[in-house]
């Protein structure tokens, strides 16, 4: 007989492991399928682990810069190998923290390819064979992998994903990244801090094109002053790999080619979901393009199946996953006669986005453009870290805070963050959204001194003509 549950999730990234969690806690008997690690791509491969490298390399930085605090330090060099080993130990830590939570809270987890037989039925193959399990819901978790160019898939050698590019068997010495957005951008600053010479392409007319305007241009000229080569308006016209380098073909906006060569190429041009061959197709689950159609809460068009994360519509993003995965299990609970639980639909204009390369980017909301196009008349204010103390006692003046609202009624529609530890400082306005707050409950909020956080105070005080310090 199949072993039976309440709830089987497919995947255990931080949408599947996390649903898998609140499951438990709402009293549903609850198996998790993970056909890797636990903890998916983000922890083992992604948001934490990058985050290691990074840190490294950002020691580095200051370190090279010893002189600029009144420091010295000498024959400073870079061991690439025992910064991939400690990025890896990180990951191991938490791969190992995910296991501890699934024995906590009465989680089976099931170590197989999982694929959807009908609404309540998912069969699993492992290393030990093929099992069928049931369940009354089951929440469809895969993930995304990168997406190839392709005229050159990624061989792990000279063509890399983000996933080669965090454990390289040698240093690149010349590198080209191909796509500008959150991962690209953070392998170019990585590896620009640690040596190499680093070119990056984008198709779009700036860097980071998701971000307001004003920070993808101040980006652009950061990365600049560090060494970093960037081409927008351009396009990769074709990629040659060899056994020593890649041969690669540029065309830049004005109509040039330009041919050059270089040690390494790393792609990141988005990302493909993990939706084949798990049943959708046979269960007749609505999906476009492979990714899985849901309502607000999570629910696909077939009754008992669910889908959160990266294998649906964006932003594809790790916190957005793990909400999702809490919505859904509170959806479900509540479908199974539980009266305590009250899901709410999540507000998707309130999802934070942050890149961690040097300097920092956050943003939450509507860029100052999209407010404008959505109909707004709008208030915006723009404060400088030259103008906060803490930010020059930190020797990290270079950055700004922007927040855009709406003339008419104050309320907050969008922030947008460069400089130094700005992907901490953006939750403070995330939770004013969430709070529907306007300018004057953020006027009327008392900031710490020093803190770079008294900046999010000055650029409210700005878009009303009101700041204290510039």
């Amino acid at each position: 007989m199949a072993d039976q549950y309440d709830v089987i999730v497919l995947g255990s990234g931080p949408g599947g492991y996390v649903a898998a969690i609140r499951c438990a806690q709402l009293g549903l008997k609850t198996a998790i399928v993970e056909r890797e690690n636990l903890g998916g791509i983000c922890l083992n491969w992604g948001c934490i682990p990058t985050k290691a490298l990074l840190r490294s390399a950002e020691i580095y930085h200051y370190m090279q810069h010893a002189k600029d605090y009144g420091l010295v330090a000498k024959e400073i060099d870079a061991d690439l190998d025992a910064v991939v080993q400690r990025s890896r130990g990180v990951a191991k830590r938490l791969n190992q923290g995910v296991t501890h939570l699934m024995k906590k809270n009465k989680i089976t987890v099931h170590m197989g390819e999982g694929k959807l037989l009908s609404p309540g039925k998912l069969q699993v193959t492992g290393a030990d064979g093929s099992e069928t399990l049931e369940a009354k819901h089951i929440i469809v978790a895969t993930g995304a992998r990168a997406r190839d160019l392709p005229s050159a898939p990624a061989d792990g050698k000279r063509v890399w994903t983000y996933r080669n590019a965090m454990t390289p068997d040698e240093m690149p010495s010349k590198l080209l990244v191909i796509g500008s957005g959150a991962i690209g951008i953070e392998f170019a600053s990585f590896y620009n801090d640690m040596g190499a010479e680093v070119r990056v392409v984008e198709m779009m007319d700036r860097i980071v094109p998701v971000e307001d305007e004003d920070v993808s241009d101040f980006l652009e000229t950061a990365l600049t002053k560090q060494g970093i080569d960037i081409c927008t308006g351009a396009s990769v016209e074709s990629i040659t790999p060899g056994a020593n380098g890649v041969k690669a073909s540029i065309k830049r906006a004005n109509g040039d080619v330009l041919d050059e060569e270089y040690s390494h190429v790393i792609v990141a041009i988005g990302i493909v979901p993990n939706t084949e061959n798990i049943g959708l197709e046979e269960l007749g689950i609505k999906a476009e393009r492979g990714i899985i159609q849901i309502d607000a809460y999570g629910r696909t068009n077939v009754a008992g199946v669910w889908a959160i994360g990266d294998c649906t519509p964006g932003p594809w993003l790790a916190h957005k996953a793990s909400h999702e995965g809490v919505t859904a299990a509170e959806a479900i609970a509540q479908e199974l006669g539980n009266g305590d639980v009250h899901p709410h639909a999540m507000d998707r204009n309130s999802i934070p986005g942050c890149t961690y390369c040097h300097p920092q980017v956050a943003s939450v909301g509507l860029t100052e453009a999209k407010a404008k196009d959505a109909g707004y008349d709008v208030k915006v204010g723009k404060f400088p870290f030259m103008g906060n103390g803490k930010a020059i006692a930190l020797g990290e003046a270079e950055g700004f805070i922007k927040t855009v609202f709406d003339a008419k009624t104050g309320e907050l529609l969008g922030a947008h963050m460069i400089g130094a530890e700005v992907t901490e400082l953006i939750q403070g306005y995330t939770v004013g959204k969430t709070l529907e707050t306007t300018e004057v409950e953020l006027m009327q909020t008392v900031f710490p001194h020093p803190t770079l956080s008294e900046m999010m105070h000055e650029s409210v005080l700005a878009a009303y003509g009101r700041p204290l310090h510039i």
